[in-house]
């Protein structure tokens, strides 16, 4: 098929794209760009044809011609969301919507949305499927709720949505995240010797390897269309899910001489979600994923030795998407919508 991938740039495109090209699709992506400069060891990134643009400015020129549409791009976690929530809600929500009806009007035959397990928020201890209600607590999530509700609508004979509810990602890429439970955690302890904890560990939490959830665009894009029209997926693995305090001792047992240590005040979090992902493996048979968080701790661990990472990257604007951003900011380069400023080249 000939595929765009919105945020062809970001934290998990990086990752997506090589696998769609492996496949033998033709892949075009579209992105802002705005972490450019935020490239975690040497980016070896495949030359795909690409667009620069925000997704509040996509035209229908950008989207013709394209028999699928997998939008990844957007506001990525709850501190970029809380920076502005109606910032938020613009990007993620309505950009992502009007895109929705662009592709439909130009007979996109997919659009496969990059939703979150997010949308489940502040769930409970029991298991969530995706008929489970939602209950989220962030603009993040929030938006990915209405993404859902208001594109579903937009499905018929000829338009097929799919929503890939993906659990926490982690996992190395050339536009890493630190901001991600197990990531941040394996980096303060490669850097400080602490897994440093700033809730109380109490809560639930799916987690995904980015490859793993790579893959389920790809098994979602090659599906038979009745298997996924208009259908939800829960991303991840049932065996996955982890309090985050469990999450802290795999680090520490991975990282040699680092030890659990909590943040002074810490707290509970709101967000509380144990999640069954077993319908993706039941439906979508290419699906198969392999990482676990054990394994995932190692290879990241790995990863921060290679590059010798240090703390004040990752929790500096370097790397740390709020502070990036905001840095973009201060410097004049983007303005208080996150666009970049015409006088300044992207």
């Amino acid at each position: 098929m000939r595929v765009l991938v919105t945020g062809h740039n970001g934290y998990v495109g990086t990752v997506l794209v090589p696998m769609l090209l492996k496949a033998g699709h033709e892949v075009v992506g579209l992105d802002s760009n705005l972490y450019q400069a935020a490239t975690f060891g040497e980016e070896d990134a495949p030359a795909i044809p690409a667009i620069q643009r925000d997704v509040r400015d996509v035209t229908y020129e950008d989207l013709d011609g394209f028999q699928a549409i997998l939008h990844l791009a957007g506001l990525s976690n709850d501190p970029l969301g809380d920076l502005n929530p109606a910032l938020t809600y613009d990007i993620n929500h309505r950009a992502s919507v009007r895109m929705a009806q662009m592709a439909k009007e130009l007979g996109t035959e997919r659009f496969i949305f990059s939703s979150s397990c997010s949308n489940y928020g502040a769930g409970v201890d029991d298991w969530l499927t995706e008929e489970s209600a939602f209950n989220p607590v962030t603009p993040y999530g929030k938006s990915k709720v209405m993404v859902e509700q208001d594109v579903a609508k937009l499905a018929d004979d000829s338009f097929s949505p799919t929503f890939l509810r993906s659990s926490t990602a982690y996992g190395v890429s050339p536009r890493l995240r630190f901001d991600l439970v197990l990531n941040n955690l394996t980096a303060w302890a490669y850097t400080t010797g602490l897994v440093y904890l700033k809730s109380d560990g109490t809560p639930w939490r799916p987690v995904v390897h980015i490859e793993d959830m790579s893959l389920a665009f790809v098994a979602a894009l090659h599906a038979p269309r009745e298997l996924i029209h208009n259908e939800a997926f829960n991303v991840g693995r049932p065996e996955e899910n982890y309090r985050i305090r469990e999450l802290a001792e795999i680090v520490a047992e991975t990282v040699p001489g680092s030890r659990v240590e909590f943040a002074e005040g810490a707290s509970p979090d709101k967000r509380n979600y144990r999640v069954d992902s077993s319908k993706i493996a039941r439906v979508l048979p290419e699906y198969k994923p392999k990482w676990t968080a054990r394994a995932g701790a190692k290879d990241l661990y790995e990863a921060y030795q290679r590059v010798g990472l240090k703390l004040d990257e990752f929790e500096g604007p370097r790397y740390r998407r709020i502070d990036h951003i905001k840095m973009l900011m201060s410097s004049g380069r983007l303005d208080n919508a996150l666009r970049w400023r015409e006088a300044v080249p992207a």
